[in-house]
């Protein structure tokens, strides 16, 4: 693998998300492009989209400068154990490994490596992700610019401070769970005024789409937004006094603050 530049270990589902962006920005030549992982299968779709593909994850690191580690949290140590002493302040490690800090990889070499971590959601698959991304204490400006490069060809991704990351695993990490559970609710209580169950569906995913571009289109707040829409006396106001009465907001708030507090327990387990 000669001249590769830009390498993937782990070659899972949402390493495919990246590639995919990867490859629709034409972030990267093909050519510069190599993937590792211990499966066959997920080597295979690799390979059929053109990029070449080790079982050996050492090959990646000595191959390639920028490394994306896409393995599951509790396999990062057997995998560190490996390919630790061979980086060097040359490599730029990009990790979506869950609940593991920068500096987990960087106490893994003797070298100043370079690392950024990164939090992206499910909706990266279709080209919509939210990706957090900070920097661990060696990674420079121009490391955080190719991290943006390689997780904004596939959505939106923003800088924020390590600190916070678990913040972000609540609120976009987990977030699409909500917006199904959400989705959950809506379709279970048209079916029961009577829709059919194709038409709830495709009623309550429209709306969430069509509401979300709304957003994202819009200077407004989501406060106002909801405003403009409840009309007084009206049905959505009818909804809304029924949340209230049910402390709808305060136990979401709870919920999501609950999904944080876990995170920064896995993150001190690590």
């Amino acid at each position: 693998m000669d001249g590769k530049r830009f390498g993937f270990i782990g070659a899972g589902f949402m390493a495919e998300a990246v590639l995919r962006g990867i490859l629709d920005a034409k972030v990267f030549p093909m050519q510069t492009l190599a993937a590792a992982d211990v499966a066959e299968p997920r080597r295979r779709t690799f390979a059929a989209l053109g990029v070449e593909t080790t079982d050996d994850a050492l090959e990646i690191v000595e191959a390639c400068e920028t490394v994306l580690v896409a393995v599951k949290p509790q396999d990062v140590p057997d995998l560190l154990s490996r390919i630790g002493p061979a980086l060097t302040s040359d490599h730029l490690v990009l990790t979506v490994c869950a609940g593991c800090p920068t500096g987990v990889f960087e106490n893994s070499s003797a070298a100043d490596v370079r690392v950024v971590r990164a939090m992206p959601n499910l909706p990266l698959s279709v080209g919509r992700g939210a990706t957090a991304l900070c920097r661990g204490r060696h990674a420079g400006a121009a490391d955080l610019d190719m991290a943006r490069r390689v997780f904004g060809a596939a959505g939106e991704a923003v800088v924020v401070d390590e600190p916070v990351m678990d913040a972000v695993t609540a609120v976009s990490g987990s977030g699409p769970a909500y917006v199904y559970f959400l989705a959950e609710a809506m379709i279970e209580a048209g079916m029961k005024e009577g829709l059919s169950a194709e038409a709830a569906r495709k009623l309550a995913v429209q709306t969430i789409r069509g509401a979300g571009e709304v957003m994202a289109g819009n200077d407004a707040s989501p406060a106002d937004l909801r405003k403009r829409v409840t009309s007084k006396g009206g049905t959505t106001e009818a909804a809304f006094a029924s949340l209230a009465g049910d402390n709808v907001r305060e136990a979401l708030v709870r919920a999501i603050r609950a999904a944080a507090a876990r995170s920064r327990e896995l993150g001190r387990a690590r």
